[in-house]
């Protein structure tokens, strides 16, 4: 177009890079047109195709016809509001970056996505400052992705099905309005990196202690109050992002209890006592019941408990500076105060039955994000 310069080819890198042009639909039609019948013509496939804060409104026709070697597109920061059945045509394409567009709407996605060879070649997909407001369901089929990110949308929820994304490692939905994790994303076993800042979260499940591959976990500017203490079970984590949250900041314990049932009591005896007992003695309902015994985590009490529990929120060292509120799950009130003989702390009373798991994670953790 007038007034600007012409398209940069390197034949090097084979990479066609018109960035930044302002050109439209139609001009970039016609030069992709010449451009796929040069090409066509030599052994030299065109690998990357950078086209990114154009005007482009849909994807050129061209690319459906003429680049089935491409690798990487780049239709960053247009004004798209859907990516068109020439998307299909890509069948080697391993990275696509379609952030800063308009896309959103229920034809956003091309039909067919879930069945192309995309869902076999596509490694890297960035769709993040668009207006998505659920995760299509056709992203959730595409298996070979490593990488995907959908910050800044208008997300709700993260679906269950997000686990079929067996070979993620990075996942990107910070900016969003989420305000639960789903158990199911701690069957992601490759997940080295979660972005889950700037949502609505208030809590974390205690399953993504799963997670053993997870290096970087970033919560920042949640509501979350507390952390469930299987958090320190992952073993390879060394960046964890939390400032911006409401985290309490003295010790803080909840003693809402409802005693425990006639059924619960019997079952406690049993396992404290050690009471001996055998499959054709009780019912198999009983059996089952007696087999989900919870030992408690409190070192000083050898107790069990079943559906009848008492929630503390105990206080962690982090790297000998942060102070991580960490919830627990006891057995009876008591257990909040192992050391009753002992006049109150005006700190906090779980330091001792916690100094374990502070070493522990003092050692492993590297980067503790609090302010």
């Amino acid at each position: 177009p007038s007034g600007q310069g012409p398209a940069v080819l390197t034949s090097r890198t084979a990479e066609l890079n018109w960035s930044r042009l302002s050109v439209s639909t139609e001009t970039l039609e016609s030069e992709l047109e010449a451009r796929g019948e040069e090409r066509r013509g030599s052994r030299e496939a065109l690998l990357r195709l950078l086209l990114p804060h154009n005007r482009l409104a849909s994807l050129p026709r061209a690319l459906g016809s003429g680049f089935p070697h491409l690798q990487l597109l780049d239709v960053s920061g247009n004004a798209l509001t859907a990516l068109g059945p020439e998307l299909l045509a890509l069948s080697g394409l391993r990275t696509l970056l379609a952030r800063n567009n308009r896309l959103g709407g229920p034809g956003a996605l091309p039909k067919g996505l879930a069945q192309s060879p995309l869902c076999r070649s596509l490694q890297v997909l960035n769709l993040s400052g668009n207006c998505f407001q659920e995760v299509p369901a056709a992203l959730l089929e595409l298996r070979a992705l490593h990488t995907l990110s959908l910050g800044g949308n208008q997300l709700q929820n993260i679906p269950a099905e997000i686990e079929n994304l067996q070979s993620l490692e990075c996942l990107y939905l910070g900016g969003n309005f989420i305000k639960e994790i789903p158990p199911e994303l701690a069957n992601l076993p490759s997940l080295n990196y979660l972005v889950l800042c700037d949502n609505k979260i208030q809590s974390v499940p205690p399953q993504l202690s799963q997670l053993h591959s997870l290096r970087s976990l970033s919560l920042h500017n949640n509501l979350l109050t507390y952390l469930p203490r299987e958090i320190l079970n992952l073993v390879h984590l060394e960046e964890l992002s939390l400032r911006g949250n409401p985290l309490v900041v003295r010790f803080v314990r909840d003693l809402t209890y409802d005693p425990p049932t006639l059924l619960e009591l019997a079952a406690r005896t049993i396992k404290i006592r050690n009471v001996s007992y055998t499959p054709y003695d009780l019912p198999g309902n009983l059996l089952k019941y007696l087999g989900s015994a919870i030992n408690c985590p409190n070192p000083k009490c050898g107790g069990v408990y079943f559906d009848c529990c008492v929630r503390q929120i105990k206080f962690v060292d982090f790297c000998g500076k942060y102070r991580l509120p960490l919830m627990h799950y006891l057995c009876s009130p008591e257990c909040s105060s192992p050391c009753s003989s002992a006049p109150p702390s005006s700190t906090s009373q779980s330091e001792s039955d916690s100094e374990d798991e502070a070493s522990v994670a003092a050692r492993r953790m590297q980067k503790v994000l609090l302010g």
